[in-house]
């Protein structure tokens, strides 16, 4: 039995109300210093203009749809806030719908954009692109780093992470169009020498405003995120804000009374929360791309229930198929894996439908750790995930070296074996965790069609067809931006290889040499023609793709 002293009863009575049979009854000691609780329309009043807004979020999971929408109408109404600065780690949209930073889109009322990923948001991208607002985009793990660092006082954070890429300042040092070239400031520098290596210094201009989400506070302002599938690094935000005398502003579905969050559950502590928003729909909120109500919530996604994986379906036998089964091909048993978007979640998929997903641990970058990374746009959650790590302590993971394979959408590759993944024929995407991921993996697996926009294939009876070729090809003399560096990866001793539809690369120390090729492909016509760099070819020739790879 717990043995309590009596200066302990003594002193739990001072401090606390206690009944007549001696039960002990918390009691609020906080005043002023406890968490307002306001609402949306008073939240949007707290903006200023010219404001720098830090907002936790990851495709919509933690976007505070109420309290955006507003300082949307506030701004339509009144014209204020205006030429606020929006700064994000992760991507904040679904790739579709005017939603997200699409609201700040106004002429006047958005003038810069610092994230990792605007592709997630299409009009943000285009309004970078058409040179209307300004734009920085930088590594996602760094932007923790720097959260961190500017918490404790600091101006912000050096790193290896791109080092020789486009977010380098002897190149474009993150720096998305014209416009920021001409007007926007330097925020990353390049320290040639610090105790004998180079590095980059990340900053960010002074954080005014936090904005972010959670399930639940008590009347203190802790919240906790019981109905998040990802956690966001909160803390980390709010402490940079506080750091910087700004205010902290959370929206959650219910308040609770002290003591009825379980004190490990709380993901950030009243004392950095100014103001607590509670939605009033709250049915609405979006749990990633899916309503957070009954029909929409998946609570598999956040530990609250185990799912039966049978429920989903096998893939059907098609190019992607194909890619997936090869580059599982690379794995070893143990192996700790992290999926990037696109095709490289449906590996997931494909060894489940096998039943090897226990043979290696499959992570997500936004801190899921184990169970089946989700498909498409639940990109970022996990099926039956066994542990949810805080998305900035997870890339420590990525920057200590102890990933064993990332596994990477081919967007576009250079003679080099350097990959573009921030600008697309004329569109701006993003870089997101691949800076940090592909520099330091042990083993990185790119897979993709060969070329793009419009190819069309067919798996038919043990071969791969090509019915259309795609528009652009992949495979490019030289990447106008660079968001890897291959000869740095190998300096590492790291096995870089491109697994396509047709044929596998691998980037060795001779250069990128044709491992194999898919049954039913002409090597000169549909891999050599459309390739804008020479391919070397091994002595004897490239060996064929395994048939199974091509069977039901």
């Amino acid at each position: 039995m717990w043995q309590i002293s009596q200066v302990t009863i003594a002193y739990i009575k001072i401090c606390n109300n206690t009944t007549k049979d001696g039960t002990i009854k918390p009691k609020m000691l906080r005043g002023d210093s406890m968490a307002q609780i306001i609402t949306a329309k008073e939240a949007a009043n707290l903006i200023n203009d010219g404001d720098v807004i830090v907002t936790g979020v990851d495709g919509l999971t933690g976007w505070p749809q109420e309290i955006v929408d507003a300082i949307e109408e506030r701004f339509l109404r009144e014209g204020h806030p205006k030429n606020i600065t929006s700064i994000r780690a992760s991507g904040g949209g679904n790739f579709t719908s005017p939603t997200a930073e699409s609201q700040y889109l106004h002429e006047g009322m958005m003038t810069k954009s610092i994230s990792s990923f605007v592709s997630v948001c299409p009009d943000l991208a285009k309004k970078i692109t058409d040179n209307k607002i300004m734009g920085w985009m930088l590594p996602l793990g760094v932007f923790y780093q720097m959260y961190r660092e500017i918490g404790r006082g600091m101006n912000g954070a050096m790193s290896k992470v791109g080092l020789g890429t486009f977010m380098d300042p002897r190149n474009d040092g993150g720096k998305l169009n014209q416009l920021t070239m001409d007007k926007g400031e330097d925020l990353v520098k390049y320290v040639p020498d610090f105790m004998g290596e180079e590095y980059l210094y990340y900053t960010l201009p002074k954080l005014n405003i936090g904005l972010m989400r959670a399930t639940t506070a008590d009347k203190h302002g802790n919240i906790s995120c019981e109905k998040e599938p990802i956690n966001i690094g909160l803390l980390s935000q709010a402490q940079a804000v506080k750091a910087n005398g700004g205010k902290v502003i959370c929206q959650v579905e219910k308040i609770v009374e002290v003591n009825e969050i379980h004190p490990r559950m709380v993901k950030v502590p009243g004392i950095y929360i100014d103001y607590i928003v509670v939605a009033e729909k709250p049915g609405e909120i979006m749990q990633n791309w899916i309503r957070s109500n009954k029909e929409g919530y998946n609570p598999a996604f956040t530990g609250e229930a185990i799912a039966e994986l049978e429920e989903i379906k096998p893939m059907p036998l098609n190019d992607v198929k194909v890619m997936c089964r090869r580059a599982i091909k690379e794995f070893k048993p143990g192996y700790i894996i992290n999926f990037g978007i696109g095709m490289p979640t449906s590996i997931p998929n494909v060894l489940n439908e096998m039943g090897q997903s226990d043979m290696v641990t499959m992570i997500t970058e936004t801190g899921c750790i184990g169970g089946v990374p989700a498909l498409g746009k639940d990109f970022g959650c996990s099926w039956n995930v066994e542990a949810l790590c805080d998305h900035g302590d997870h890339f420590s993971l990525f920057d200590g070296g102890n990933l064993d394979a990332g596994i990477f959408g081919l967007s576009e590759v250079d003679e080099k074996g350097n990959v573009n993944t921030s600008h697309l024929n004329g569109k701006i995407g993003g870089v997101g965790g691949f800076a940090n991921i592909s520099l330091s993996s042990k083993h990185l697996i790119f897979i993709g069609t060969f070329t793009a926009v419009g190819i069309k294939t067919k798996v038919e009876n043990g071969k791969m067809i090509i019915v259309n070729e795609g528009k652009f090809k992949k495979f490019i003399k030289k990447c106008d931006k660079t968001t890897f560096v291959a000869e740095e990866s190998l300096k590492k001793g790291n096995d870089i290889v491109f697994i396509t539809e047709r044929c596998v690369i691998r980037r060795d120390k001779r250069g990128m040499v044709l491992e194999e090729v898919a049954p039913g492909i002409d090597i000169q016509t549909q891999i050599l023609d459309q390739c804008e760099f020479k391919l070397i070819i091994p002595d004897g020739g490239p060996k064929l793709m395994a048939p199974e790879l091509f069977k039901e």
